[in-house]
């Protein structure tokens, strides 16, 4: 039992579980029982969940949930807490309404989540934009601005600029001072990524974005390059970083392994770097949050930032919207909405 719950909690919950793995189809919708909150955790009941691109990776099986998480996929909720677990729950309530990160559970009707990584939800937003937050702002904000201590007035570029890393990624750069560059895979991709802050947007599909960078820096370069492609982009990255400055890759969607000169890494003084959050400790993960707290929820209070909600679909078509992400036909997130 919680030491303290609202009244008629459910036995049990509608969730999507990965039933082997697979393509979209292997999404299969369940029932479970409700989860019960650990110590030092928070019950959430969920109302909306992020999809991200890690969730797809371990749909194929190739990205386990960490020891003790659940299986179930899902990185980001928002909600209202239900229940709290036995010990320090940070002062948070039951009824408050709040989004958080996860090692897994999300797409779930009810989720336990340790209480540093629960955060309020920003005033003005709606569980809809509020699920669309962690996993992303987190990401980009502990990559960015503190492996890539981005300060202002240096140059960034941001491969993806369309997808929900990236989205945020630009807003983020923008508002904190940086000129912002990014790449998409459409002329309307493009456009988007303008609309959004990017001072500079390429096309990667007609356009070679080594020469366009080296062109709109009059061979400067850039000084912090996020990368989620890995492959050959990374010899291509360090081609176009300035002296001093600093790669950070979070994803490989064109492999993790690479063959490259290192020279220019010396010459130039980069710092090559990279992170997963999964995998954080919860009180890494806290620190993040409180990080984000400070430093990104007033922006998101204020319209400076904003999440771009490109589809929202029910829990029961998580295997429609896998199929939605995989297309990259998206600009923006794609959130489940739930009705427990």
């Amino acid at each position: 039992m919680t030491a303290t719950e609202s009244p008629s909690l459910p036995d049990t919950m509608p969730c999507v579980e990965i039933s082997r793995p697979g393509g979209p189809e292997v999404l299969v919708p369940a029932e479970r029982p409700v989860p019960r909150p650990g110590e030092g955790e928070v019950l959430i009941r969920v109302h909306a969940a992020g999809i991200n691109r890690p969730d797809v990776i371990q749909r194929l099986g190739h990205y386990p949930a960490p020891k003790g998480a659940s299986d179930l996929p899902g990185l980001e909720v928002a909600g209202e807490i239900v229940a709290l677990g036995s010990g320090d729950t940070g002062g948070l309530a039951v009824g408050a309404r709040v989004c958080a990160l996860l090692a897994g559970g999300g797409y779930a009707g009810y989720v336990a989540a340790p209480a540093p990584q629960v955060l309020p939800i920003p005033g003005g937003y709606d569980m809809v934009r509020a699920a669309a937050l962690p996993e992303t702002v987190f990401t980009v904000w502990h990559n960015v601005f503190e492996r890539a201590a981005l300060r202002p007035g240096e140059r960034f570029l941001v491969h993806g600029g369309s997808s929900g890393i990236g989205t945020t990624a630009i807003q983020l750069a923008k508002a904190f001072g940086a000129t912002v560059s990014t790449t998409a895979g459409s002329d309307e991709k493009c456009a988007a990524c303008r609309a959004l802050g990017a001072d500079l947007a390429i096309n990667y599909r007609t356009e070679d974005y080594v020469a366009a960078i080296k062109t709109a820096t009059e061979g400067k370069g850039v000084d912090v390059i996020l990368d989620m492609v890995g492959g050959d982009y990374l010899p291509r990255n360090v081609s176009i970083l300035a002296p001093d400055g600093r790669h950070v890759s979070i994803a490989f969607l064109a492999g993790s392994k690479v063959e490259m000169n290192f020279m220019p890494v010396m010459l130039k003084r980069l710092t090559l770097t990279g992170s997963t959050l999964r995998a954080q400790s919860v009180e890494a993960k806290g620190r993040i949050a409180r990080a984000v707290h400070e430093h990104v929820w007033p922006l998101l209070e204020a319209g400076t930032v904003a999440p771009v909600i490109h589809a929202t679909l029910p829990l029961d078509k998580a295997a429609e919207a896998h199929v939605l992400m995989e297309s990259s036909a998206h600009t923006g997130k794609i959130v489940l909405t739930i009705d427990a």
